[in-house]
C-alpha cells in the first residue's frame, strides 16, 4: 500500500470541520467568509469544501488567507489540511511542547496510536532534558 492512500481509508474532512464551527463561531456565511479571505478562495470553493466535495489541496498561500479570514493562527488551519487532503495527522506531546506528524494515525490501530504518543513523549522528555 502507498502511504497516500492510506489517507483514502476513512473519510477525512478536518479542515472543512474547522471551517464549518468557524463559520458559526463567528456568525458568518461562506459569502462573507470568501470575502474576508480575499481573491484567493472563491464562495464556490468554500461552499464545495464544506459540502464534502472535492476541491483542489490548498496551497501555503490559500491556506494564509482562510486563516485569516478564520481570524485563527495559520497553524491548526495547516494541521486541518494536512489531515484531510494529505493524511498527514499531528500528533501533540501532553504538555504541547512537541509535536511529530505522522501518516495514517488515525487509520492505525490503538496499540499502534499507543507506542506513538510514547515516543513522542520520549522525545518530549529528552527535549527537556537538554540545556
Amino acid at each position: 500500500m502507498r502511504e497516500n492512500d492510506m489517507a483514502n481509508e476513512i473519510p477525512r474532512s478536518q479542515l472543512a470541520d474547522l471551517v464549518r464551527s468557524r463559520i458559526r463561531e463567528l456568525e458568518l456565511s461562506s459569502r462573507a467568509l470568501a470575502d474576508a479571505c480575499g481573491p484567493l478562495w472563491s464562495r464556490g470553493t468554500l461552499d464545495n469544501l464544506l459540502a464534502g466535495r472535492e476541491i483542489k489541496p490548498p496551497t501555503l498561500p490559500r491556506l494564509a488567507a482562510l486563516a485569516n479570514g478564520l481570524q485563527l493562527p495559520l497553524g491548526p488551519v495547516q494541521e486541518a489540511a494536512g489531515a484531510q487532503f494529505l493524511g498527514i495527522d499531528t500528533i501533540w506531546s501532553q504538555d504541547g511542547e512537541v509535536r511529530t506528524l505522522v501518516i495514517g494515525y488515525l487509520e492505525m490501530d490503538p496499540e499502534d496510536q499507543r507506542r506513538v504518543a510514547e515516543i513522542v513523549e520520549s522525545r518530549r522528555r529528552i527535549q527537556k532534558k537538554s540545556p
